[in-house]
């Protein structure tokens, strides 16, 4: 109970914002995308922050996950809730294939290679025109249903991203604390002690790679029903690149951590519109800043020193 203490109440704030803020673009309209980036860097986070394993094309699984449910459910008109069941079956299949080769790697090379299949996927998506619409993307994608309630309002919408971001956040966090957690850590730590300890590094690393890709396909699917409209130019190499970026802002190997980046980085560049050209010049400003002075995460960073002045 005392290790979920956070989680719970994470999951009333969210639960209760819209009762507090009624009508707030930031919290119905932004607050969904937040959602969307949370399930995405929770999974990036494992793989990363807590397995030590870099991936620079984790935008490809989104991707994947997104362009089968919207092809399945605009070109061959299948339930969408069973379009994302195959998009999750594709990118299980996917990422075992890919995994144990690409996980021999390490360091830059691991980095390269993942890089190179993101941009594989993305050269897929838009050479492909008759199926995905290329360039000019992918439209009329219908929206989600429960039973006969339509997912067809900002609220509706903010509520099951939340509720699906909460899932993965918990997900996260009993895998952590569980012995398969210890085992991922204990990789990242040194893998040849890890091994010497008995733990199969490479059926981990690999499972921890399929649970990472799951969680993005899951959120892919999620973002196409969402907004109905999917193009290449979502799912590129710079998408992957601000994946990394939420992990490594917030703090590396840690749930909370991954999740507060992605707050950050999803509601930032909309509330430094206001300073129009100097836009992105105080958003690099900020990252550089809390990487200098804070390099092991924004979130991990403070909490170390409310723990310190505490004692």
């Amino acid at each position: 109970m005392k290790r979920l203490s956070g989680f719970y109440l994470l999951a009333a704030l969210a639960l209760l914002a819209p009762l507090l803020f009624p009508d707030n673009y930031y919290l119905t309209v932004v607050g969904v995308f937040a959602a969307f980036n949370i399930i995405l860097v929770v999974g990036l986070n494992l793989l990363m922050g807590y397995c030590g394993q870099i991936s620079l094309g984790h935008a490809a699984f989104f991707g994947i996950g997104a362009y089968c449910s919207g092809i399945l459910t605009t070109r061959y008109s299948l339930d969408p809730w069973l379009a994302l069941l195959a998009g999750l079956v594709l990118v299980f299949v996917i990422a075992n294939i890919i995994a144990r080769p690409i996980l021999k790697l390490k360091g830059h090379y691991l980095a390269m290679a993942t890089l190179g299949f993101g941009i594989i996927i993305h050269i897929i998506l838009v050479q492909t025109e008759s199926l995905t619409g290329g360039p000019d993307g992918l439209g009329n994608i219908p929206g989600l249903s429960l039973f006969s309630w339509q997912i067809n309002t900002d609220l509706r919408w903010y509520y099951v991203s939340i509720i699906a971001a909460l899932i993965s956040i918990l997900l996260s966090l009993n895998l952590i604390a569980s012995r398969p957690g210890r085992a991922i850590r204990a990789i990242h730590g040194s893998e040849f002690a890890a091994q010497m300890m008995g733990i199969n590094s490479v059926n981990t690393k690999v499972s921890v790679f399929v649970f990472s890709a799951l969680l993005a396909s899951f959120a892919g699917s999620l973002f196409a029903h969402q907004q109905n409209f999917i193009s290449p130019d979502s799912f590129g190499f710079f998408f992957s690149i601000e994946l990394v970026t939420m992990v490594v802002l917030g703090g590396m190997a840690s749930t909370y951590g991954a999740v507060f980046g992605a707050i950050l980085l999803t509601f930032l560049p909309e509330l430094l519109v206001v300073f129009e050209d100097y836009e992105m010049l105080i958003f690099g400003g900020i990252l550089m800043g809390v990487m200098i002075f804070m390099p092991q995460g924004l979130f991990v960073g403070v909490a170390q020193k409310i723990a310190g002045a505490g004692k």
